[in-house]
């Protein structure tokens, strides 16, 4: 029996996936668009060369994405302090997850390319998707579906919280 499950927030993605075509790369991107402060309500923080941003279509509660201010698809074209301060930021986001969420691992990745699962191609991101035992179960492996176990916001905050911590403690 096929089991129907409602996600209307999908619906956003799928729309805008659809509409991209029509604009600027810039101008659709919404990683640029967060970066420069036009919809960042998802920024968990901002430094000089890069920021944490909230996945809006998360793997998994507390999925962040490390982001070059950079509007690029390409690894050797971020600059290099940019580089620096996304390895630094991917550290300190790791830190702050293990407080915040108190994940068992990590997944830590950069798709490059659609045929490499970028859902947005133009700009370059590294994942970070925090991982417990057991968080594989029934839905994933039987009905094709993932449980998200916590809201966005109620992630965000913690993340934020324990990232300000976590800041101020390396700076010591």
């Amino acid at each position: 029996m096929r089991k129907i499950i409602w996600a209307p927030w999908r619906i956003e993605y799928i729309e805008k996936a659809k509409e991209g075509s029509q604009k600027d790369e810039k101008e659709k991107c919404f990683l640029c668009e967060a970066w420069r402060g036009e919809d960042d309500k998802l920024v968990v923080y901002k430094g000089k060369n890069a920021f944490v941003i909230m996945n809006k279509y998360p793997y998994n509660s507390g999925h962040v994405m490390i982001c070059p201010k950079t509007h690029t698809a390409e690894l050797e074209n971020i600059p290099f302090e940019e580089k620096v301060e996304l390895l630094e930021l991917l550290e300190l986001s790791m830190r702050a997850l293990k407080k915040a969420i108190k994940p068992h691992g990590f997944n830590i990745g950069i798709n490059i390319g659609r045929i490499a699962g970028a859902g947005l191609e133009e700009h370059i991101h590294i994942h970070v998707v925090p991982r417990w035992a057991g968080d594989t179960n029934f839905m994933s492996t039987c009905g094709n579906s993932k449980v998200i176990v916590e809201d966005i916001n109620s992630s965000m905050m913690k993340i934020k919280n324990y990232l300000e911590e976590v800041l101020a403690e390396s700076k010591r």
